[in-house]
């Protein structure tokens, strides 16, 4: 009973993402996920309680596959460990090029909700304390000099989402895994001791 409960709700997922991938979260409707997952409106109901919470599912488990490469990647030392990140980029290009159109069209929705924005925006803080906990250990290690921690965690936060927005958009507009490397390298001349 229970394997089948947890495939009813994996078959949700997988249909509502390719939904909204292919006509956009606001197009989706419950009905048609429901159609495609091959579900009723009550199985979905059971599992979700609303096409809001599936896209904050997916956003979780996009966000989960990201923290599990940046811990793959974790090296002797915390400027080795930044450069070893941008060699995530190809798999997270990958991963979010179906998922782009939603986030876009997510993030304009929640501009206009504030609970949805509360959700929405959870992940930055996410980051930019995760960069901050590296760049002090970075510190401590004796790699790179004192700085502001929370400015420096935005900094490589921006970086990241600037470098995932231009790649997915303009995808052969430059090689996205060599400007991660060379501006990680920028980055980490700055932050040097």
């Amino acid at each position: 009973m229970q394997q089948r409960s947890e495939e009813t709700r994996t078959h949700i997922l997988e249909a509502s993402l390719k939904r909204f991938a292919n006509h956009g979260y606001n197009a989706a409707s419950i009905d048609q996920i429901c159609a495609d997952a091959g579900v009723s409106k009550g199985a979905f109901y059971h599992h979700f309680p609303s096409k809001q919470a599936i896209f904050l599912e997916l956003l979780k488990g996009w966000l989960e596959t990201i923290d599990a490469g940046f811990e793959a990647v974790h090296q002797p030392t915390v400027p080795e460990t930044l450069m070893q990140m941008t060699g995530t980029l190809p798999a997270i290009f990958a991963s979010a090029d179906d998922r782009l159109p939603m986030f876009l069209e997510f993030w304009l929705q929640a501009s206009r909700d504030e609970k949805i924005w509360e959700a929405t925006i959870a992940p930055y803080h996410h980051y930019q304390e995760y960069f901050a906990n590296l760049i002090q250990q970075g510190i401590y290690e004796g790699s790179f000099a004192p700085v502001d921690l929370q400015s420096a965690a935005q900094m490589l936060v921006s970086m990241a989402v600037g470098l995932l927005l231009q790649g997915l958009l303009d995808p052969n507009g430059a090689e996205w895994e060599k400007v991660g490397k060379d501006s990680m390298q920028v980055i980490l001349k700055g932050l040097e001791a």
